[in-house]
């Protein structure tokens, strides 16, 4: 009896470390943080690849992504001459450790940004190749990066990715536009009532004389 009872709290002590283990190496699975997504670009004026990650530079991944993510399944068959196209910068963007997708960005091409999509991908996708019309902020995009390109006043001043237009704030101002027409609008009114007075007024004088006279 002592025994069969022994070997029963023998085997119960098994099945209890083996379910602990089990269920601790099962967490450690889960718990075991994937790698973070990225890009890499090269291209004219990097020595070396730059390299970002979404854990490091959330802000510069995001806004890279964001100038090939709209694009649609299929773009234009050819796009500008090759002498108007300027520095070209591949971009890779990265699940973790993995390739997945690779773009030629043409930030200063003549007509505006364009975007290049090759047919074959890193992950054997199949795709279509094709010329898409970029951002506006992509060359910005691209220099606070650390592509190194020259600072696009006219495009952007702000942040990552965006910014806002370097025009005056009064020059976008509809209402004043509208406030100024309105009131030269009032003044030639007021002008013509004017001249229209002083012309009634001339003629009733003419009639008044006129009739004097004939008396």
């Amino acid at each position: 009896m002592v025994r069969t009872m022994r070997r029963l709290v023998a085997g119960l002590a098994g099945g209890l470390a083996a379910t602990v283990l089990s269920l601790g190496l099962a967490t450690a699975a889960k718990a075991a943080p994937k790698p973070p997504a990225g890009v890499e670009i090269t291209g004219e004026g990097l020595a070396e690849p730059l390299r970002l990650r979404a854990d490091a530079h959330p802000a510069h991944v995001v806004a890279i992504i964001d100038q090939v993510s709209f694009l649609g399944r299929t773009g234009q068959a050819s796009g500008p001459k090759a002498a108007d196209l300027g520095p070209k910068y591949t971009v890779v963007v990265y699940a973790g450790d993995v390739p997945k997708q690779t773009y030629d960005l043409y930030p200063k091409a003549v007509g505006g940004p364009r975007v290049y999509r090759p047919a074959k991908q890193p992950d054997s996708r199949k795709t279509a190749a094709g010329w898409f019309l970029g951002r506006l902020s992509m060359s910005e995009t691209l220099r606070t990066a650390g592509v190194p390109l020259e600072r696009q006043l006219d495009t952007v001043t702000g942040g990552v990715g965006g910014g806002e237009r370097v025009i005056p704030e009064d020059a976008l101002n509809p209402a004043k536009d509208i406030d100024e027409a309105l009131g030269e609008l009032q003044r030639l009114l007021l002008l013509n009532g004017a001249v229209v007075l002083v012309i009634t007024s001339g003629l009733a004088g003419i009639a008044l004389l006129v009739r004097r006279r004939t008396r």
